[in-house]
């Protein structure tokens, strides 16, 4: 029995600024892109997208640091303006003008933080480019996976949906899936928090009555949803340490939107 590999090309901008070439956007990866083994497969659902459609881009690899923003949120402004500086100096010297990031930490830090200490670029989350590329009809939802009939439900990251106000790219992404997208009680603005931002996600909670990511997929699996999508690396670890505390591993997953995108497709 032979089974398939599946290989994916992620050039870096070292490679394509020495054969004198420009991409047209950069990935910024992130820290969890790069390090947490489970959000590692998220980075190559996106990359193999990006292979697909043909879309010219690279990341930094070696050279992209944490962008601060944990720093920054726990209250060591001086470790946030030290990490800042040094990747504005990398990707000024690239000339970076696009940059695309599947975490909202992220998204938020470089479109908000960074041009306050020089670093001025179109800064764009996942979802808004894949949503781009469904409209375009670059991506098309073909030759995989089958959605239809399968209930979703998708929790909104609090650095993307309240602190950027993007609610409906990532709703629509999951609207080309053809499932059941079916909402839980406290959508968008209204969103419950997982409990991972403000440098949550690095400690331990507070003591109280219950955890707060086990309250949200309380509320996602009394959707009926047999996937929890999410569109941040801090969502996906707390949603699904919710779903293992309810013992919903075997009915209930928990997946970012362009790993179903790239399931849909059959990369």
């Amino acid at each position: 029995m032979t089974q398939e590999v599946k290989t994916y090309t992620v050039p870096t901008m070292a490679d394509m600024a020495a054969s004198g070439e420009e991409p047209e956007i950069l990935f910024w990866v992130g820290c969890a892109g790069s390090f947490d083994d489970r959000y590692k497969r998220v980075t190559i659902a996106f990359v193999r997208i990006l292979n697909h459609v043909g879309i010219k881009f690279a990341v930094l690899g070696p050279e992209e640091g944490c962008t601060g923003d944990p720093a920054r949120r726990a209250g060591n402004e001086f470790l946030f303006q030290m990490q800042a500086m040094s990747n504005i100096q990398v990707l000024n010297g690239y000339n970076v003008k696009k940059i695309v990031t599947a975490c909202p930490h992220c998204f938020n830090t470089l479109k908000n933080e960074y041009p306050e200490l020089g670093g001025n670029y179109d800064v764009i989350h996942h979802s808004q480019f894949l949503q781009g590329l469904i409209n375009e009809g670059r991506v098309r939802v073909k030759d995989g996976e089958s959605f239809k009939g399968r209930r979703i439900t998708f929790h909104d990251s609090c650095y993307l949906g309240r602190a950027n106000k993007v609610y409906e790219a990532p709703r629509d992404v999951l609207a080309a899936l053809d499932a059941d997208l079916v909402e839980m009680k406290r959508v968008r603005a209204n969103g419950l928090c997982c409990g991972a931002g403000g440098g949550q996600y690095f400690k331990e909670p507070e003591a109280g009555k219950k955890d707060v990511n086990v309250e949200r997929v309380e509320e996602a699996l009394g959707t009926g949803a047999d996937t929890i999508a999410v569109a941040c690396p801090f969502c996906m670890t707390m949603m699904t340490d919710g779903v293992k505390n309810k013992n919903k591993e075997d009915s209930v997953r928990v997946y970012d939107i362009s790993e179903l995108i790239a399931q849909g497709q059959g990369l």
